[in-house]
């Protein structure tokens, strides 16, 4: 017999049906018993009576999470145990039939509460447990809704969903990288991408001009609410544009999953044609004192959406600690200079006036996404290397491949990555990443679920060539 699931059973009424799932609730009343099944659409309520006095005294042993299958006769329920909150709430399965495919120990927590009540350390280890509650089946259904959403809406703009590599070269982008060793070449290895940006430019100097990808990026930095070992980021690079070309990109992004998926939420900033306000990075700081504003009128409305755009970032910013000047966003970042001299004349008059091609979009205080106009000028772009610092020979070691491929003709280009975490996140009133993330590791990067990190034999390490030291 085809499956039905709990949400279609009042289209079934008066036929028999099959339901498959988890027995979520058990109620004993008189000489009938009650189970709530529980399945991904949601609950529906079977009922188990005399008439059918086998099944009744399976039914008698049935437990929370056991995985059954039921045959039965949809009926309607009476008109005042009507549950409106249900999909499936104004019918009810009599059971004609019971099959236990496995028992379930009982779960060390109960998995039909929102979690908030219990400890993240004990939710980690029990992972699979903690993702059965409503809230966590809604957040990863819903960000699955989202990124469906980002597909279709790039592929309908002429973008080319394209993979780039997990492991790559290691270069300095601000945070420490993953470290992998090449075992085929003994002391050398390779890194996992803080982000595609190199590939994704490389893309434009090989003629796609529109690129996309929801891609995983891995950082080698403290943990904290909204910072993961390994994060997910919509990454997007355009040939030929300007910069207002990529903030209306953006902009459309952003509004089409609020205002698609999220029609309760109200977008309490747009202007009076529809546009995301803008504020330049000093008048944020000036008025703010952050970078990141939350102009929200009411904080407290979960249902509050206040987007900004942060625009103009200073190009440079002083390093103390190494007594030198770097990219304030990455070095690929085209200054608001016309051409290498102006550069040079500008970067003479004062480096920390100088101003970017740089731009993030900021939601109630958190950005969500950023990127800039890139340098497209191989000649620009290796003296933005040099004077933050680097030789001539680093440069060549670390980017003589973007130099290279710039030499064979590059349009200008410019895109930007989006938090995808960080945005489902708030859209969701989540206040961790950790809540719409599948299998997040903890605030201290490890994963209790799979005990890891994890020590590995003597004979993996000497296969890489490598010794640890204790």
């Amino acid at each position: 017999m085809t499956r039905t699931y709990s949400k279609d059973i009042g289209k079934e009424e008066g036929k028999e049906i099959t339901l498959k799932g988890w027995v979520n609730s058990r109620r004993a009343h008189g000489k009938l018993i009650f189970i709530d099944l529980r399945d991904k659409e949601g609950l529906a309520q079977v009922v188990f009576t005399p008439e059918h006095a086998e099944v009744l005294k399976k039914a008698d042993t049935l437990r929370p999470e056991w995985v059954v299958e039921i045959q039965g006769k949809v009926v309607p329920r009476p008109e005042k145990l009507i549950n409106k909150d249900l999909p499936s709430g104004t019918h009810e399965v009599q059971a004609t039939g019971l099959h236990i495919y496995t028992e379930a120990k009982t779960p060390p927590f109960d998995v039909t509460t929102d979690g908030k009540e219990i400890g993240e350390e004990h939710r980690m280890k029990y992972r699979y447990l903690d993702l059965r509650r409503p809230r966590m089946q809604e957040n990863l259904r819903m960000r699955a809704k989202i990124e469906k959403l980002i597909r279709d809406t790039f592929t309908e703009e002429g973008f080319a969903e394209i993979e780039t590599p997990y492991i790559s070269k290691s270069t300095p982008e601000g945070a420490r990288d993953y470290l992998v060793p090449a075992r085929l070449h003994p002391g050398k290895f390779y890194a996992l991408p803080q982000s595609p940006q190199q590939y994704k430019q490389l893309l434009m100097v090989a003629g796609f001009e529109k690129y996309f990808q929801i891609v995983r990026c891995f950082r080698d930095e403290d943990t904290r609410g909204d910072r993961q070992p390994e994060f997910t980021q919509l990454d997007v690079e355009m040939s030929f544009v300007h910069q207002e070309d990529v903030l209306a990109l953006i902009q459309k992004t952003c509004l089409t999953v609020a205002q698609t998926l999220y029609p309760e939420k109200h977008i309490s900033t747009l202007d009076k044609n529809g546009n995301v306000p803008r504020m330049t990075y000093a008048e944020a700081m000036e008025k703010y004192q952050i970078d990141r504003p939350d102009i929200r009128t009411d904080k407290n409305d979960p249902n509050e959406l206040a987007f900004v755009f942060v625009v103009d970032f200073p190009a440079f910013e002083w390093r103390e600690s190494e007594s030198r000047w770097d990219a304030v966003h990455h070095p690929f970042t085209m200054p608001q200079a016309e051409g290498i001299e102006d550069f040079e004349k500008q970067f003479k008059a004062g480096p920390d006036k100088m101003l970017a091609f740089q731009y993030d979009i900021v939601l109630n205080g958190f950005e969500i996404a950023g990127g800039s106009i890139r340098i497209h000028d191989p000649k620009l772009l290796e003296r933005v290397f040099e004077v933050m610092g680097n030789k001539k020979e680093d440069i060549q070691d670390k980017f003589g491949h973007m130099l290279e491929a710039f030499e064979y003709g590059v349009p200008p280009h410019g895109g930007f990555a989006m938090g995808l975490d960080r945005f489902v996140a708030i859209l969701q009133n989540e206040s961790t990443i950790r809540e719409v993330v599948a299998f997040p590791k903890t605030g201290d990067g490890r994963d209790l679920m799979m005990n890891s990190p994890s020590d590995v034999t003597n004979a993996q390490l000497k296969e890489l060539h490598i010794k640890t030291e204790k």
